[in-house]
């Protein structure tokens, strides 16, 4: 036998010799039919391969972060939940568990692996199956990043290629990371980091082989083995990909069964309403317009916000609170079918309805006084119901609260606290045949008053008779408003005085810090810094735009008579629930008791409060206004935020005076002047005349008598203007 193996041997060995000439030409032939038609398949495909360029600039979709001013996350945007790590940060178990199932060649191999291209071909050449496996983890790669995922011929080549440019462009083990950053894990995670957070709760480098072939397991697919939501197919798969890894020689085979037995282990995620709803859709808004959709949910930017946390956590609190009593007040006063507090809600598609009441909304905001950065913002009582931010977006009437623009252009312009107007009555025209007789809310006039009382008890005819002084008129308290921050458009009539144009609570609550600000209006700004995903910043301040809008003596003397309205004025329901720290502020309540505002402030902030129900209905059955809706609100809102903030004075500027007069006449108090108050006017404009009231009936001057005696006549008729 063994002869004639070597008979046969030397048979076809001198068959190779006398033929080799040809075996080579036909050997040849073949190799350069192959390249030649390989040269064919490239050109064929190669514009629609990725260039170069895209080739080395590869940049996945990455979350936008967006942080409060002490670095808790409050909110991620985002396509792709996807956050990247490097290869040093995936486990040898991860790893060894992908190559097992996915590539276990792929250490082998230069980006295709011939034994799997020629199954695909024996595939669709000689079934009518689609084209199935054969794709390495490099294809997989090209394929997520430059390719449709359509089961073609075609995709299948240019698959191939793009799958060869990688491997000349990247090292196996940035192509391992990149593939892991790049894939889907379900629930909308992209990302080993991201998916092991989202399952685990812990980073990929603390996962153990149970986690990473769970994980590895979903990229089959990733919605079908995701255990939140089918738990016993997730488990089958995580088992198949242990066996794998048995079979592969990187598991051994003690160590897959026991793991086999035990539970997946996912961590559950409670779903929570998060801090600061309203606060962060600005955000959202803000990138959105000025950089593009794109930069929001693809380029990974960190977002730094002057929001302080703790702050806007007590402010949903609170608000909340409060809103909910009033809700609860609201329906014990008004039966389920009122049509003025109820809605119809169809229950049925048949169109059957119920009614529903209506909810009363609030707004909040606080202000950093020197820099402008908003530290909180509460824009309605629940973001899911409701997006619309009234805080910002709702137009609505101040009432009162605008009185301090009509006070700040008389103080502005010669006027001092002591000034005396009629609370009278008074008819204005306002239009060919139409009068306007407005009122206090007491529907009672008090004669004559300071602009200090008659801030003090918000007075609508003071404020009214004060804008229509020669030295004030509604155009210039229009002036004075828009230089102090409010945006919005101001219609120039009397009725200005007691808030008819429509503003919105942050341009309101911003222009107000120009009075704890020395005269200086600071533009209310959200976002500190914006970093990209390589570290550059994309924007950055630390304050708003500062101007100086009024005068320091000025700004001061506002503040202080504010402050009256705050301790003795509309506004002591803040001393009563023990708010003590040096404030000023204002009410405001609209006609028929639709809005309710509180804006005050204390030389570190200034915060503002608006309560009301969306469509104006009037709040409670009686009527409410600012000082018993919104100020309990802002009480409870400071008292809380400022706990541990020190306790600070208003500084009073150089070129002011304070002067003790007396409280009838507005002079240097005489001996029997009964009451005396400390009174602050600019340098040199302080009185220089004493009193000269007996205050006793036994003497008063001709001038005083014949003062009191005009006084007299004019708050027995109305003025006519």
């Amino acid at each position: 036998m063994s002869s004639n193996f070597f008979s046969l041997f030397n048979g076809y060995w001198a068959f190779f010799k006398r033929h080799i000439v040809k075996i080579g030409i036909v050997f040849a032939a073949m190799a350069l039919s192959a390249l030649l038609v390989f040269l064919l398949i490239f050109n064929t495909y190669s514009k629609d391969l990725p260039s170069f360029e895209q080739l080395h600039n590869i940049e996945p979709s990455l979350i936008t972060r967006v942080y409060a001013k002490d670095s808790t996350l409050l909110k991620k945007f985002y396509r792709e939940h996807r956050i990247l790590i490097s290869y040093d940060d995936i486990p040898p178990h991860l790893k060894n568990a992908l190559l097992a199932v996915e590539d276990r060649r792929f250490y082998d191999h230069w980006g295709v692996d011939i034994t799997g291209v020629l199954r695909a071909l024996y595939v669709i050449m000689f079934t009518s199956d689609h084209i199935q496996g054969g794709s390495t983890i490099t294809q997989q790669l090209a394929r997520r990043l430059f390719l449709t995922p359509e089961q073609t011929l075609s995709r299948k080549i240019k698959e191939a290629l793009t799958a060869i440019k990688l491997e000349r462009n990247y090292s196996k083990d940035e192509i391992i990371a990149m593939y892991l950053n790049q894939s889907p894990f379900g629930s909308y995670t992209y990302g080993i980091q991201s998916a092991s957070r989202f399952y685990f709760d812990k980073d990929t480098d603390e996962l153990d082989i149970k986690e990473a072939a769970t994980l590895v397991g979903l990229l089959k697919a990733p919605n079908r083995y995701n255990p939140f939501r089918n738990e016993e197919r997730a488990l089958m798969r995580r088992n198949i990909v242990l066996s794998s890894m048995v079979d592969y020689g990187v598991l051994a085979p003690e160590a897959a069964d026991s793991i086999k037995h035990e539970l997946i282990g996912v961590v559950e995620k409670e779903e929570n309403a998060y801090v600061g709803a309203y606060f962060t859709e600005m955000i959202r808004r803000y990138i959105e317009e000025r950089y593009g959709a794109d930069a929001l949910y693809n380029s990974g930017y960190t977002v730094y916000t002057t929001l302080d946390y703790d702050k806007q956590i007590a402010g949903e609190a609170i608000l909340h609170d409060l809103l909910d009593t009033l809700q609860m007040n609201v329906e014990a006063n008004h039966p389920p079918d009122d049509e003025d507090y109820t809605i119809p809600v169809e229950i049925t598609e048949e169109g059957d309805t119920l009614r529903e009441y209506k909810q009363i909304q609030g707004a909040l905001v606080c202000i950093d006084n020197k820099t402008g950065g908003i530290l909180t913002m509460v824009g309605g009582r629940d973001f899911s119901e409701s997006k619309f931010n009234r805080a910002i977006q709702a137009q609505r009437q101040p009432g009162s609260a605008f009185k301090p623009f009509v006070f700040t252009t008389a103080i502005d312009n010669g006027f001092s606290p002591t000034y005396k107007l009629n609370d009278s009555p008074v008819v204005i025209p306002i239009g060919q045949d139409e009068e306007w007789r407005p009122h206090n809310i007491d529907h009672t006039f008090r004669g004559a008053m300071t602009l200090r009382e008659g801030l003090r008890a918000s007075r609508n005819l003071i404020a009214i008779k004060l804008i229509m002084e020669p030295r004030v008129t509604p155009q210039q308290t229009v002036f004075y408003a828009h230089q102090m921050g409010i945006e919005s458009p101001l219609n120039p009539v009397p009725s200005l005085a007691i808030g008819t144009s429509e503003v919105n609570l942050l341009e309101l609550t911003a222009a107000y810090s120009t009075f704890p600000n020395g005269g200086i209006r600071t533009k209310p700004f959200f976002i500190t810094k914006i970093i990209d995903r390589y570290g550059n910043i994309v924007e950055e301040r630390e304050r708003g735009y500062q101007e100086e809008v009024l005068s320091s003596q000025t700004a001061y003397i506002m503040t202080h008579m504010l402050q009256t309205v705050v301790d003795h004025g509309t506004g002591i329901g803040a001393r009563i629930r023990g708010f003590r720290r040096p404030a000023g502020g204002k009410t405001g309540t609209t006609d028929m008791w639709t809005d309710n505002w509180f804006i005050g402030f204390v030389p570190q902030v200034t915060t503002g409060c608006w309560v009301g129900f969306d469509d104006k209905t009037k709040i409670g059955e009686r009527g409410e206004t600012g000082s018993t809706t919104a100020l309990p609100v802002w009480t409870e809102f400071m008292k809380t935020v400022l706990d541990s903030v020190p306790v600070q004075n208003f500084r009073m500027p150089a070129g002011i005076v304070k002067v003790d007069v007396c409280h009838e006449s507005g002079l240097i108090p005489n001996e029997r002047c009964p009451k005396v108050i400390e009174e602050v006017f600019r340098f040199g404009e302080e009185p220089k005349l004493q009193c000269p009231l007996d205050h006793k009936g036994e003497y008063i001057p001709k001038r005083q008598r014949d003062l009191k005696e005009k006084e007299k006549r004019e708050s027995s008729r109305p003025i006519r203007f």
